[in-house]
């Protein structure tokens, strides 16, 4: 009983040491946080996005507190909130708010089903991402939307959904916060968050496609082509091309529609205008059957997968092959290899003579390199 005691008092007074020596070191090292972070805490959005250049909101809270001391809020804005949240930090903070600019999402590309035919089906994973490294996409234009909708995943708003009778993604105006997370997440970096007037409304070119203009044409119906009409009829001096595109200058733009009615392509639009009668509509195009290497594509219609999230309009143009897919292998195959491109059937040579086609229950074990995985779509 004594031993059991005795143990008690030495935990007892370990404890009181222990916590004296906490409650000493706390004091003593102690952070203090300033308390007006907590209150412009409150009166930000939370929505931790990332629009404003920060990591999140109370980031966002820290850095208004420091640049008060500095005695301006210049550079700083709540993409979410706007203009009343940011007025509400300056009242705290006993500032002027600066009066931001109204931004938008803008998605820079108009290669709807008809005009950007799709020439191969993609059968992957369902990430732009992911597709973006296998090639040009499911169209032949390696600039133009892959529309697996990694934008429509990023916004934490609603704001960006894919339409199902074009395969692109719109942008809803009264929900779009411009905080950029759309625009991180397209690897073709197709979105631009531009900036508009109080009705949201811009001139755009709604293309991406640098190469010269012949070849824009033959891929999609509404790619610019670089004739530089538009920078001829522009008043203000707001188009520039480059590398056969034309871009507007949002600031510069006066919205006199001159360019839009001017470009022979349909490229440039109004966006969130009235309809321009005066402006060209684009042309579908008809897609040609093309030859990549040993996988040729006929003019035969076919269908998608019913996991591809587009509806049948936009099935019109995508073509089968007039041929199974033939492989070309500079290395013997493994016989796992052979297992997975052919079933249960031995492809192995017998005695130098003719391939066996009879039908075995094998098991193998070897392993596949990533690469040899991707082509075998696993």
């Amino acid at each position: 009983m004594t031993q059991i005691l005795i143990a008690v008092v030495i935990l007892g007074l370990v404890a009181l040491v222990a916590s004296i020596v906490l409650w000493v070191v706390s004091r003593k090292f102690a952070v203090k946080e300033d308390s007006r972070i907590a209150l412009i805490g409150e009166v930000l959005p939370q929505a931790n996005c990332g629009g404003c250049g920060f990591p999140g909101c109370s980031a966002m809270a820290d850095a208004c507190v420091k640049a008060a001391d500095k005695g301006s809020l210049e550079g700083l804005n709540c993409p979410v909130g706007g203009q009343p949240c940011m007025e509400k930090v300056a009242a705290i903070l006993g500032l002027q708010a600066e009066k931001s600019e109204p931004k938008l999402a803008v998605v820079r590309c108009n290669g709807t089903c008809t005009l950007r035919p799709r020439t191969i089906i993609y059968d992957g994973v369902r990430s732009c991402k992911v597709a973006n490294t296998t090639g040009k996409g499911e169209t032949a234009c390696a600039y133009g939307c892959l529309g697996c909708g990694d934008c429509v995943e990023a916004c934490k708003f609603g704001a960006i959904q894919i339409n199902p009778q074009t395969g692109l993604p719109e942008v809803d105006k009264d929900r779009c916060t411009a905080c950029g997370a759309c625009a991180k997440a397209c690897p073709r970096h197709l979105i631009e968050i531009r900036l508009v007037d109080d009705q949201k409304t811009t001139m755009v070119v709604q293309c991406m496609n640098k190469d010269k203009g012949a070849q824009a044409r033959k891929v999609c119906g509404a790619a610019c082509i670089g004739c530089m009409k538009c920078q001829q009829v522009c008043g203000s001096d707001a188009i520039t091309i480059d590398s056969f595109l034309a871009y507007i200058d949002p600031v510069k733009c006066t919205q006199c529609r001159a360019c839009e009615e001017a470009c022979p392509q349909g490229s440039i639009l109004g966006l969130n205008m009235a309809l321009n009668p005066k402006r060209v509509e684009p042309k579908s195009v008809s897609a040609q059957p093309r030859e990549q290497g040993k996988i040729v594509l006929t003019k035969e219609v076919g269908a998608i997968g019913k996991d591809d999230g587009v509806k049948e309009s936009c099935n019109t143009n995508i073509r089968p092959y007039e041929k199974p897919l033939e492989l070309n292998f500079d290395a013997p195959l493994l016989p796992s290899q052979q297992y997975l491109l052919h079933g249960t059937i031995d492809i192995t040579p017998t005695d130098g003579k003719s391939e066996s086609a009879v039908a075995k229950a094998r098991n193998y074990d070897a392993p596949l390199l990533p690469s040899q995985q991707i082509l075998l779509g696993l």
